[in-house]
């Protein structure tokens, strides 16, 4: 498929940091694509360079093979776009007025302006707010009023950044909800920048993650999630267990990993003497008592020692010393089930299937 938007060489400096420093991205005709990483890794920055909210140090963007301040003009281009921002940034008029703004920017007047502001209206649910001042609008009644107003200009490609940071978990989640299915119905090219993982996953066709300015890996979710490139982008998707260790045995499909004095099997390439990373996620591992009744096929199974327990809401997070550090996710109902506690000894089991491994030669 296509790029609708594309960015080549692209850098962006400011008081004399180099603030995002990208040699090349293309973003596919009515995929929605995810920028996560941590605070001050690009992402907004990226965002305002792609959109010429802030015009690029160098390189160049490519809007539908024509590059953009050079073959086309920026105006042109902007119009062709919509943002939707942490903040809705809403006009002080009715939500009507507001969410009409675009259209009339553009010379679209009459019957038309209300035939797609109407349909807007009902599509976030905000129909009845069709007449109230804007100043009157909680934040979430903000927010949904803002990407109305983004979707009534029917844009080419339409920019979010962090639009639901600042919105209680009840009502965010409820504004995803409505904002994944308009996508899903209206196949917009979307471009989001957010701190949740979360959301990007149940959102997007490709997740690019950001560190220090550049893309660490871009790819479609379940490989973000599962194969993440290095240790940092490990991390930041949730792999709570990364162990730097020797491989000692290759075998057919699998390996013998030395960490620390513990033997770890896993299925994954390598040569003898080779330094490996292994990245576990803390769903994969699972929590027994040592000696129990529960028999397991797996060969990774190590008598460890429960050191820390922190809550998490649905699930508690159990951190463990078996030799090496280890990270479990256990249910409420499993905690109490098991009796876990901290200084309680247990037995930790994962499968070889359920290891990411890094070769060090690859970083």
């Amino acid at each position: 498929m296509k790029s609708i938007l594309e960015a080549k060489n692209l850098k962006t400096i400011r008081w004399g940091s180099l603030l995002v420093d990208v040699p090349g991205i293309g973003i596919l005709e009515g995929e929605t694509l995810s920028i996560i990483g941590p605070n001050g890794a690009g992402k907004t920055t990226l965002l305002q360079a792609l959109s010429f909210l802030m015009k690029p140090s160098t390189g160049e963007i490519l809007f539908r093979g024509k590059t953009v301040g050079a073959e086309q003009r920026i105006l042109d281009y902007r119009r062709r776009l919509a943002m939707v921002f942490q903040e809705p940034l809403l006009f002080d008029t009715t939500v009507f007025g507001n969410v009409a703004s675009g259209l009339k920017i553009r010379g679209i007047v009459g019957a038309e302006v209300r035939r797609v502001v109407e349909a807007q209206l009902e599509r976030f649910g905000i129909a009845p707010l069709r007449d109230r001042s804007a100043r009157t609008l909680s934040g979430g009644e903000a927010q949904r009023v803002s990407l109305a107003r983004a979707f009534a200009i029917s844009p080419e490609v339409l920019f979010l950044d962090e639009p639901f940071a600042a919105l209680d978990p009840p009502t965010r989640e409820a504004i995803v909800t409505d904002l994944e299915k308009v996508l899903a119905e209206t196949k917009t090219t979307t471009i989001m920048a957010t701190h949740d993982r979360n959301e990007a996953l149940r959102l997007s066709n490709r997740i690019a993650v950001m560190e220090g300015g550049r893309i660490a890996q871009i790819d479609r979710p379940a490989v973000v999630l599962n194969q993440p490139v290095d240790e940092f982008v490990a991390s930041f998707v949730g792999m709570e267990t990364i162990l730097t260790g020797e491989v000692r045995e290759v075998n057919e499909t699998t390996l013998i990993v030395l960490v620390n004095e513990s033997e770890i099997e896993v299925v994954g390439r390598g040569k003898p003497g080779e330094r490996v990373v292994l990245c576990i996620r803390p769903e994969n591992v699972i929590l027994t008592f040592p000696g129990g009744s529960d028999k397991t096929s797996t060969r990774n199974v190590f008598q460890g020692r429960i050191m820390k327990i922190i809550p998490m809401g649905l699930f508690h997070k159990v951190e463990i010393a078996c030799g090496f550090p280890l990270v479990a996710y256990v249910t409420m109902q499993a905690l109490a089930d098991l009796a876990l506690r901290e200084g309680v000894e247990v037995a930790a089991a994962f499968k070889a299937t359920a290891i990411h491994v890094i070769r060090k030669s690859s970083l």
